[in-house]
């Protein structure tokens, strides 16, 4: 499945300097993520997006300027199927960011969306009444009841000031759990550490928090 990251920053700070060794995370995945990546990332309080259906090691990542705050995802297609741009991640309603990294069975819920993942997205919004954490963990525990099988439903979002990961799983976790690292101004979480770096901390399995 998919491999995701979100950067934050009290300071700004070069987009590809995170976007190179996650590119990496990407390409030496145990499963293929090069159906395409996307970012989305704040710009004088307004969100940016970029989508590429190339694999993200093969694109060009020094284009990209500086932000405070940044939503990274690439794609390894569910049966290889449905790979075309208007697919990648990050999906956004204007206001808020959303990516997702997992893969569920039977799921028995009422919602709009090109793919799952879009589907899920949707479904949860409708649940944000101004508390973004709330809302997402209400969508992902009825999804999960109404799901014969969550083999793993990790998830990120931001509206520019709520930024929330629920993180779930139910085999591989060396594959599906989620790290942290934290320094004086930089929080970051992604689906795997990066090269060379030991000061990542994993994330507890079957939550949702705040970042």
């Amino acid at each position: 499945m998919c491999r995701i990251l979100f950067a934050k920053s009290e300071r700004p700070f070069e987009i590809a300097s995170f976007l190179k060794p996650f590119s990496e995370v990407s390409r030496t995945s145990r499963e293929y993520q090069g159906h395409g990546w996307g970012c989305a990332w704040l710009d004088k309080g307004e969100w940016r997006q970029y989508h590429n259906i190339k694999p993200a090691w093969e694109d060009d990542l020094s284009q990209f300027d500086k932000t405070t705050l940044l939503l990274v995802h690439a794609r390894s297609a569910f049966r290889d199927e449905g790979i075309v741009v208007e697919n990648n991640m990050p999906f956004s309603d204007g206001k808020s960011i959303f990516i997702f990294n997992g893969e569920l069975r039977g799921v028995k819920v009422k919602s709009e969306g090109r793919i799952g993942a879009e589907k899920i997205y949707n479904y949860i919004r409708r649940f944000d009444k101004g508390d973004q954490k709330q809302a997402l963990a209400k969508g992902v525990d009825i999804i999960k009841k109404r799901s014969s099988y969550v083999r793993a439903m990790n998830i990120i979002m931001s509206d520019g000031q709520q930024h929330s990961l629920s993180t779930n799983y139910s085999e591989t976790p060396e594959y599906f759990q989620m790290h942290q690292k934290q320094t004086d101004d930089m929080s970051l979480v992604c689906s795997r550490p990066f090269a060379g770096e030991s000061d990542w901390q994993p994330i507890e399995n079957n939550q949702t928090i705040a970042l």
